[in-house]
């Protein structure tokens, strides 16, 4: 038999005893009268012909006896009928030992104390509780025993112990299942212990009801019996045991590994790559993982329970993460967003060596129609912390008077071909990210921060697109070349600000391209535009991985000279490329927005700044795109408009450059407008991603910053709009961003005075209250 083979009942497992919380046993203790031949070679070897006829004389003598017997000792129905899941109010009665189940988990011994009205019984249990139970509770009821005292439970129990062996249920099977024979709990007592009195009796009912291996219950109108199941079934049934067992063992490894992990001190723990060195210990951290950014199969959730259950945590994210931190695995402050989107932060070793051979090859497909323009005075101006630098300006006065701006862009199309895979990786990437802590480029850093960036001093290629404007702002002329440019200037905003402030002489060119700027802007409020300037924090954290990192707030006034000299030479690149694309028939992926159902006029009363950006934002329409021809843009106030001067950062603006780089060669644009539309989709798709994972992650470190700021600091909040009541959304604006609170006074667009009551940056709660003044 292929069973006994593989081991026989003498390497049998040693079943877990839980309902006695007990270690496993060995050879169970058997009484004198039990030492007979045929119990001798039952334990021995399970062999010998005179077993299988002793077996078959006890089993009929038995049967023989069963139906017209009653228990002498407490004068009830015996065994069989005790244990049948018949059990009602009339079988229980004061001072029965029984069985019950407590739970899914537990089963108990109890003495019955008194009936609890008509059906339920009041029991005392092991550990010495009284409790109700129902009789579908009881799972057996030892016969023979009658007027029981609850405190001798612990005694039973222990001789219970004394006589249980779980080894003997694959001996009893090898001798049953030959001859295909069921048994009662008392024909197994008898045939095990050579006795079916009250211990032995529960004792086979304890193996018998726990084994899940060689026996099955049977159940009938009469009788419940024992069968054994057939030996193919047993040997499933104990590889699917042995690999439970080597599971749990492995289990109980790992959460020792984890709870020694959690002991070391900060600086010891290990590093990140040791715990994914083993594939066992990498399967269990990785389903951690999985559990705590709420992105698991269902195979990783069974194990990040089972880890939580032994770890005695609740099966919840929160804990999940709790483990991964204590251990080290996740800094503190770790970005679970990067985990749960799936963001691509890395490269693949195919992808960086193409960009390696770009670097070295430097080809220019357009040199020789490049325009010297290195003459030129060029500002680069962008924020202080900008890796990717892929737009400047200059500006000249014409004799007539006229103002005339060159936007330069960078030219990563002469690098980057369509349809290859750097241009595919771009493309399923959609945009660079940028986060407190990181930033995660379209282009492998090399290439975007190097090769393609636009670097002071240096030659740099590019594509400019250069515009004489009305008197009025409006566009007069315009054009698109390839050029090459050397930046003189790489400023901040706040520098550039500064210089503006300063009127110096030397920087005219500085004061024409603001000027140019205050044309556009009055000449684009003259076409409906509608202002949504916000105030934009921003944060740079330098030591993201520590538990205390330094945190550096920087809250932008969209209203900054600067700022709103660069909005305005970016908004007119986009309107130039979009007249561009309309009078030459390119394929571009024009933008655009219709004018919101709510006139501009509607919200005049608010004051200028946020609180009127705030409402005209609420009542914006969708975006609209078009890849034939310009869409009108409402809000812009502009006829057409073409995302094109950060081809290093957003790949609509690359698919932009593609179509307007072929025309200039006198080539057909790579993509239909269908194929821009398609690729557009894909690109817009990550791209939401990007701006989700962009705005949680500021939103964690704006709520870390306020965490650890003095308690009972006082805060200037403007009220943006109420909600119910007093009930109002607020803009704190020292720190940027919104919150809610009820406020005793004030209108839209006013300020108050609040505080923080609390902010926790990885449950995203924020409280704050008014204080009113005295």
């Amino acid at each position: 038999m292929a069973v006994r083979a593989a081991g026989g009942c003498s390497t049998a497992a040693a079943a877990t005893l839980a309902f006695f919380r007990l270690r496993p046993l060995g050879r169970a203790v058997r009484p004198d009268s039990a030492r007979a031949g045929w119990h001798f070679s039952l334990y021995g070897g399970c062999r010998g012909r005179q077993v299988h006829g002793l077996v078959d004389s006890v089993l009929e003598e038995l049967r023989s006896q069963r139906r017209g017997r009653v228990s002498a000792k407490i004068g009830l129905q015996g065994t069989k009928e005790l244990s049948d899941n018949k059990i009602d109010k009339r079988t229980l009665q004061k001072g029965l030992l029984l069985e019950f189940q407590k739970d899914s988990e537990r089963f108990l011994l109890a003495v019955v104390e008194r009936p609890d009205g008509k059906k339920n019984w009041k029991v005392t249990d092991q550990n010495g509780i009284l409790s109700s139970i129902k009789p579908q509770q009881v799972t057996y009821v030892i016969p023979g025993i009658i007027n029981y005292n609850h405190s001798r439970i612990d005694e039973f129990i222990k001789k219970a112990q004394d006589l249980l062996d779980p080894t003997v249920l694959e001996c009893a099977w090898m001798e049953l299942s030959e001859n295909d024979k069921s048994v009662t709990v008392e024909e197994f007592a008898e045939i095990v212990y050579g006795s079916k009195e009250s211990l032995e009796s529960y004792c086979a009912h304890f193996l018998l009801s726990r084994d899940i291996v060689y026996f099955v219950k049977v159940e009938s109108r009469d009788s419940s019996v024992y069968q054994p199941r057939p030996p193919a079934q047993v040997e499933e049934l104990l590889r699917r045991k042995l690999a439970k067992e080597a599971a749990e063992k492995e289990m109980e490894e790992f959460v020792q590994l984890i709870k020694s992990a959690k002991a070391l001190p900060l600086d010891a723990k290990p590093s990140k790559d040791s715990w994914l060195m083993e594939e066992k210990v990498k399967r269990k951290i990785e389903s951690l993982q999985a559990y705590a950014v709420d992105a698991c199969d269902d195979e990783q959730r069974r194990t990040a329970g089972n880890i939580l259950k032994a770890m005695g945590f609740s099966k919840t994210s929160s804990a999940a993460l709790k483990i991964l931190i204590n251990i080290g695995y996740f800094p503190v402050h770790v970005n679970l967003d990067l985990y749960r989107y799936d963001v691509r932060i890395r490269y693949t070793e195919e992808v960086l060596s193409a960009a390696e051979e770009l670097l070295v090859d430097c080809p220019d497909s357009d040199k020789d129609i490049r325009k010297d323009l290195s003459t030129l005075k060029v500002y680069a101006i962008d924020v202080d912390e900008a890796d990717e630098l892929d737009d400047a300006l200059s500006a000249a006065r014409l004799p007539d008077g006229r103002i005339k701006v060159w936007i330069h862009v960078a030219d990563p199309t002469s690098l980057v071909q369509p349809r290859s895979i750097i241009d595919r990786e771009a493309m399923h990437r959609g945009t660079s990210i940028f986060l407190p802590t990181a930033t995660f480029p379209m282009f492998p850093e090399r290439l975007a921060m190097n090769a393609m960036s636009l670097q002071q001093g240096r030659g740099c290629k590019s594509v400019t697109v250069s515009v004489i404007l009305q008197p009025d702002g409006s566009i007069a002329e315009y054009s698109i070349e390839n050029s090459i440019i050397k930046p003189t200037y790489m400023l901040t905003y706040e520098s550039a600000t500064e210089l503006l402030y300063m009127n110096l002489e030397e920087e005219e060119e500085l004061r024409i391209l603001q000027e140019a700027a205050s044309l556009r802007a009055q000449w684009r409020r003259s076409q409906g535009s509608i202002d949504t300037a916000m105030i934009e924090p921003r944060i740079k954290v330098a030591n993201p991985d520590d538990p205390e990192p330094n945190i550096n707030l920087y809250v932008e006034d969209q209203s900054n000279p600067a700022m709103q000299l660069v909005s305005e030479m970016m908004i007119l690149c986009g309107e130039a490329v979009a007249a561009f694309g309309s009078d030459n028939n390119i394929a571009l992926p024009y933008r655009g927005h219709p004018q919101s159902n709510t006139a501009v006029s509607a919200f005049t009363h608010l004051p200028e700044g946020p609180a009127r950006s705030f409402a005209n934002i609420s009542v914006l329409r969708a975006a609209e795109m078009d890849f034939q021809k310009p869409v009108p843009h409402g809000v812009l106030g502009i006829p057409g408009y073409v995302q094109f001067t950060s081809p290093i950062r957003r790949y609509v603006d690359l698919l932009a450059h593609y179509q307007i780089k072929a025309f200039l060669r006198g080539e057909s644009p790579p993509y239909s407008a269908g194929d821009l539309e398609g690729m557009t989709f894909i690109a817009s798709m990550h791209v939401k991603v990007a701006r989700r994972l962009h705005s949680n992650n500021l939103r964690y470190w704006l709520l870390e910053y306020l965490r650890r700021q003095p308690k009972g600091k006082k805060y200037k909040a403007l009220i943006l709009k109420f909600i119910k009541d007093r009930l109002a959304t607020l803009l704190v604006i020292e720190v940027g961003i919104q919150a809610t609170a009820v406020v005793s006074t004030g209108k839209v667009g006013d300020e108050v005075s609040v505080v923080v009551e609390a902010a926790h940056p990885r449950d995203d709660i924020l409280s704050v209250t008014e204080i009113t003044e005295v």
